[in-house]
């Protein structure tokens, strides 16, 4: 059972690397619906061909003399436009914090100013980008207008015209339409964010970012490794965007057949580590063959809300973005549980920490049946220890690949068969409870839910205590400690027994060392309450004849 438990801890550790390469892969999709052609600035050949030129029109050259700001606010957001290329400089989440304790925006202004502002332009001309995201755009209306309400942005001069709009209402989402056109020709525009998340303080904030896109009814997940600069992924796609560990912008087009997606990829300075630098992911999503125009999903991947947000599918798939929250590959449990997690505060009591004792509770006490089957499975299998001795020593002259060794595996079987024994019957009810503790670390590092969850001295129930001392792993050492003298283990060797003992409750409590104090107080309440039933179980028939057993071997030992 240790060995098992210290396996999948680093299963748990690893899991999220390993499984990735069994995803879903997004090098070569379906050639009929996600033909993909490399771009780049400098080869504006490549760039998807234009619908025919429309009649060319004369129009008076439109430009603001000014740089102004117009701030939209609603219950949800206070985003901060700039008519200097009718961009966003400030898209603040009024519902969320910063690791500061301030409102939290998702504008990082370190690396906008670089790379591009949220809702700039991209165009395959470099030069005329450049222009269309630096110029003064005149706005109507002046001042921000009462919801619901749009803005329009409108610049024009002797080459370009260009039109930007957003529709803003008490959610989450923007309507946003991009019409560029160049000497009477439509121009194929996107609007984009372009340079990742406010969020993105550490090295695991700038690795959780992925690129994310429903097409088809699939999903395809990007990781950093994945993503290269300035590549095209044609549609249809029912939404794309750019996404980190709890927040997203999601572009969702009006006409998903003519959408397409484009990749950016930059790279920053790593304070830490100048030769590793961080990666920035953005994105940009439009129509190749007209106006872009779509919604704009700026906001928490927060179940509740996702679901709320509509997507015009077209291939059967859900319509809405629950998807964005990835429970990886244990999401089958995972998200039952955080539903069911979910309905606990929401229902019973309105903290994160109590929400999961409950729960944990809960899981527990179904589990005690598994518990009551492995002891007695245990107790049978060290019955017949001395008869599957004796069958071992009769076989031991024979070399691992004599053909006789099957014979004594025969043996061995036919005497469980008899004894009514199942070799796998203790093992078995612990497997089982794995899955819980492996969906567990998976709905944590998944659940937005719980970022900045307190529950008595702890104020993240999804990050590590923040101490030198860390109160949950030691307790959890302390009661696996515990647990493991308390546990009848009569079929182990003495000095193979003290070293379980003591070097597998050190080690657990060294794992969880760095995992999201939720998790670590799921595994302690866990450990406590087996510690409770194994008292309750020791002092029943099955207990006591499992210690006699037990005292029996060890006196046989010492004589």
């Amino acid at each position: 059972m240790l060995l098992v438990f210290g396996l999948t801890f680093l299963v748990i550790l690893l899991s999220q690397t390993l499984f990735r390469k069994y995803l879903p892969q997004p090098a070569s999709p379906p050639a009929q619906n996600q033909p993909q052609t490399q771009t780049t600035a400098s080869n504006t050949q490549s760039a998807p061909a234009a619908p025919a030129p429309a009649p060319e029109t004369t129009r008076a050259a439109e430009h603001a003399s000014a740089e102004t700001e117009t701030v939209i606010e609603n219950d949800f957001y206070r985003i901060t436009f700039t008519n200097r290329g009718a961009q966003v400089k400030s898209w603040i989440l009024k519902k969320y914090a910063d690791e500061q304790g301030k409102p939290l925006d998702l504008v990082q202004n370190s690396t906008a100013g670089k790379f591009g502002y949220p809702l700039s332009i991209w165009t395959y001309d470099e030069t005329q980008r450049n222009k269309l995201n630096s110029a003064l755009y005149v706005v109507s209306p002046a001042s921000a207008p009462p919801l619901p309400s749009q803005i329009t942005f409108e610049y024009s001069d002797s080459d370009v015209t260009v039109r930007k709009t957003f529709h803003f209402d008490n959610s989450y989402t923007v309507g946003v339409e991009v019409v560029v056109t160049a000497k009477g020709n439509p121009v194929t525009a996107f609007p984009m964010w372009p340079a990742g998340f406010g969020d993105q303080t550490t090295p695991a904030a700038y690795a959780s970012a992925r690129i994310d896109y429903q097409f088809d009814g699939n999903i395809e997940r990007l990781a950093v490794k994945k993503v290269s600069g300035e590549n095209t992924i044609k549609g249809p796609l029912d939404w794309a965007g750019v996404v980190d560990q709890y927040f997203a912008a999601v572009f969702i087009p009006d006409d998903p057949q003519g959408a397409a997606l484009l990749t950016l990829h930059n790279s920053i300075e790593n304070p830490q580590e100048s030769k590793r630098p961080y990666s920035l992911l953005g994105v940009a999503v439009g129509n190749l063959h007209g106006a872009s125009a779509g919604k704009l999903y700026v906001g928490p991947k927060s179940l509740a809300v996702l679901e709320s947000v509509s997507v015009p599918t077209i291939h059967g798939a859900p319509r809405d973005l629950r998807a964005l929250v990835n429970f990886g590959f244990w999401g089958w449990i995972a998200r039952p549980l955080f539903i069911w997690l979910r309905w606990t505060y929401e229902k019973m009591v309105p903290n994160w920490g109590w929400a999961i004792v409950i729960q944990t509770f809960i899981i527990n006490v179904a589990l005690l049946p598994l518990r009551i089957t492995g002891m007695k499975s245990a107790l049978k299998m060290q019955k017949i220890q001395p008869q599957m001795k004796a069958i071992q020593e009769k076989y031991k002259k024979y070399g691992m690949r004599d053909p006789r060794r099957q014979d004594m595996n025969k043996e061995i079987w036919e005497l469980q068969q008899r004894e009514g024994v199942n070799m796998w019957g203790g093992c078995l009810p612990m497997l089982i409870q794995m899955p819980f503790l492996i969906a567990y670390y998976s709905m944590l590092g998944a659940a937005i839910d719980l970022r900045q969850a307190h529950w008595l001295w702890i104020h993240d129930l999804s990050s590590p205590e923040p101490y030198t001392i860390r109160v949950l792993p030691v307790l959890i050492i302390i009661a696996m400690l515990i647990m493991q003298r308390m546990t009848p283990q009569a079929g182990m060797d003495p000095a193979q027994q003290k070293m379980m003992n003591i070097t597998m409750p050190i080690m657990f409590g060294f794992l969880s060392w760095n995992v999201a104090s939720g998790l670590c107080l799921y595994w302690l309440e866990s450990n406590l309450i087996g510690i409770a039933q194994q008292v309750i179980m020791n002092r029943t028939r099955l207990g006591r004849e499992m210690r006699e057993l037990a005292e029996k071997r060890a006196r046989k030992k010492d004589k």
